[in-house]
């Protein structure tokens, strides 16, 4: 089977790249390396440098023919799309637009696309089922759900399946501490270089933070099943982030303490999703946050 990744050099991109290529996936990736880095990418895999919103990237893409495509190139930073909006917008929205057209011009069967648990916002119920009312409260939120709504109309007139996963906090192996990099990776970042981490709040908001394996196995999940569905990808269990650096002072042996500072705009207080759904399919996560953790700190050190 073709499969194409966009942004498969960045830290979740890749690693679907890896497993459809050990499933015997002819695999082409489109990454500008923006935010990816090419020492992430499988050397069997088919590779352009090029912005997937580019003329050049939609003529690979009709010349390799994929049957699936997983859209990972985006713009994943909550504070980044507060500071620009606009450049959020035109990555995440008017991208899948593009991309959509793409496909459809491809002959593609399925799109299976990254959402986010960004799009609930403040939760009024705990854990988050997808029939949650969407209310982000960031530009992240917003230009991560507005593409939900395009795909299902674009795909209701086109011959064109999809499946939309909306993503618990990932963390795991690649993810860069820089930038756009998770809390997890920051953490372990400071850790490693004896710096002091920061928590904004009191370090009690909650998040469901799930391992990147378990992120890559509901994508090849769905490739033949789901169709026009949308399913969390979660754990289903919510950790403080106080908690979160417990675990991970245990994992290095280390008794780091934090760093407090004023809550962010656009963060959350308390977030983690039913995972219920996807899970009556058939998929279910196989690490939870002690597994998980203790899986990359060994893959880091060792």
């Amino acid at each position: 089977m073709k499969s194409l990744v966009t942004g498969g050099c960045g830290f979740i991109g890749s690693h679907i790249v890896d497993e459809l290529i050990q499933k015997g996936h002819e695999v082409l990736v489109i990454d500008n390396l923006s935010t990816g880095s090419k020492k992430n990418l499988n050397e069997s895999a088919l590779f352009y440098e090029l912005d997937f919103m580019s003329i050049e990237a939609e003529k690979a893409i009709l010349e390799f023919g994929p049957e699936i495509v997983f859209h990972h190139a985006a713009q994943v930073s909550v504070q980044k799309s507060m500071d620009n909006p606009l450049n959020d917008a035109n990555i995440n929205i008017l991208g899948t637009i593009k991309l959509l057209e793409y496909c459809s011009n491809a002959g593609v069967r399925k799109l299976v696309y990254p959402s986010s648990a960004a799009i609930y916002g403040n939760p009024e119920q705990l854990p988050i089922s997808e029939d949650h009312k969407i209310a982000p409260v960031s530009f992240y939120g917003i230009s991560k759900y507005t593409p939900e709504q395009y795909i299902r109309a674009f795909c209701s007139n086109h011959s064109l399946s999809f499946t939309i996963l909306r993503y618990a906090n990932v963390y795991g192996e690649r993810q860069d501490a820089k930038g756009e990099g998770g809390v997890v990776s920051i953490f372990l970042d400071r850790l490693l270089n004896k710096g002091i981490p920061v928590i904004y709040g009191d370090g009690e908001q909650t998040r469901d933070f799930i391992y990147v394996k378990d992120i890559v196995s509901a994508n090849l999940f769905v490739i033949d099943s789901g169709d026009n569905e949308v399913f969390n990808v979660s754990t289903g269990k919510g950790v403080t982030l106080n908690k979160l650096l417990d675990l991970m002072n245990q994992g290095l042996n280390n008794s780091t303490f934090p760093m407090y500072d004023e809550f962010r705009e656009g963060d959350i207080l308390a977030s983690y999703l039913d995972n219920s759904k996807l899970k009556k399919m058939g998929w279910s996560p196989k690490f939870d946050i002690e597994n998980g953790l203790s899986n990359l700190i060994k893959t880091i050190m060792y």
